[in-house]
């Protein structure tokens, strides 16, 4: 790729260098990604985690205080149940499961039959709530009750790289949790216990295939511990926040986002999650997607700012906002919630 010495200025404030203009990239591979639906409400409920991961692009910690109040998380779950075209909630944190009302915005989803998703990071199992010492070792029991499908979070199939991301006894209670929902039903084929492994590499890398990965994983999970699952999906590390903190540290920040930018796949452009959802912050902010909230990119063109003026159809009209960090979507085989996207 030629290199540009000029810079231009990001959508969210800051200087990059025009090789890093990923708007410029989609003119140039004339490439649209105008919304098509609003099929899934990914909602993030709080930013209190009881991990405080390397690649966290939420900053999530035990020391976060931010939490969705009851009014906006009805607010949602009142939106879910007056449009048939909204099929999903997607809830994120943080670990969800530490707000005190996780459990009721799952059962009113299912309620509806909405297809709940929730991302979780099996410790949180295991951990006490940070702030209260309250114990979550019934999650298993709940997720099976409400049939809620699973995206864990486990980095690797061995306990160092595992460790070296998400810190010291995450990969032992990570097992610890997985044989559990396996003991539940999870994992086994059933489509409704859905156990999904959500990898992301350890470092500065592009993700190999998710396929091969996905035998891999098989392989040795079912091999050494006697656990199995439904899907893997594999995930590009977004440069921004504490990832992008730690690249810029060891100087290599520039040299991630070449990569990212020399990996630009048009295919896996169309298919980006945003096109499909939108993002709902702890405040009732309305976004694109997870990462457009953590750099506070809100939408503001055609449609409203928050959930309290949800308009479907003025969804459809906007522009999605973009930045150099959208080319972590669209390396390679593409980046997603649900792993790759070419």
């Amino acid at each position: 790729m030629e290199k540009l010495d000029f810079e231009i200025l990001t959508k969210n404030g800051s200087t990059a260098k025009s090789e890093f203009d990923f708007a410029k990239h989609l003119e140039n591979h004339k490439v649209d990604i105008s919304p098509l639906s609003v099929e899934t409400l990914q909602v993030n409920i709080t930013k209190l985690c009881n991990q405080a991961c390397l690649h966290c692009h939420v900053d999530s910690s035990p020391n976060r205080t931010e939490h969705m109040d009851l009014r906006t998380i009805d607010k949602c779950l009142e939106i879910l149940e007056s449009d048939d075209r909204i099929k999903n909630l997607d809830i994120t944190g943080g670990a969800p499961e530490l707000h005190q009302h996780f459990r009721y915005m799952v059962k009113e989803a299912r309620k509806m039959n909405k297809r709940v998703m929730v991302r979780h990071n099996l410790t949180v199992t295991h951990d006490p709530h940070p702030n209260t010492g309250e114990s979550n070792f019934d999650l298993p029991d709940f997720f099976a009750e409400q049939k809620v499908e699973l995206i864990s979070s486990l980095p690797y199939y061995q306990e160092y790289f595992t460790d070296k991301q998400r810190g010291r006894g995450v990969f032992e209670k990570s097992i610890d949790s997985l044989k559990m929902l396996n003991a539940k039903g999870y994992g086994k084929g059933n489509p409704e216990l859905t156990l999904d492994l959500v990898y992301n590499p350890v470092g500065a890398f592009l993700p190999a295939s998710q396929c091969e990965l996905k035998e891999k994983f098989e392989k040795e999970l079912s091999a050494n511990f006697d656990i199995t699952f439904d899907n893997l999906f594999v995930v590009t590390n977004m440069p921004i926040h504490r990832f992008k903190k730690d690249l810029e540290r060891r100087n290599g920040y520039e040299d991630y986002l070449d990569k990212l930018v020399n990996a630009f796949n048009p295919i896996a452009a169309e298919g980006v999650m945003c096109r499909s959802m939108i993002s709902v912050s702890y405040d009732g902010k309305v976004y694109d997607c997870d990462f457009n909230q953590m750099l506070e990119m809100q939408i503001t063109n055609k449609t409203p700012q928050t959930i309290f003026d949800f308009d479907y159809k003025k969804l459809l009209e906007r522009k999605i906002l973009v930045d150099s960090h959208c080319f972590g979507c669209t390396a390679g085989a593409g980046s997603s919630c649900g792993g790759e996207t070419a």
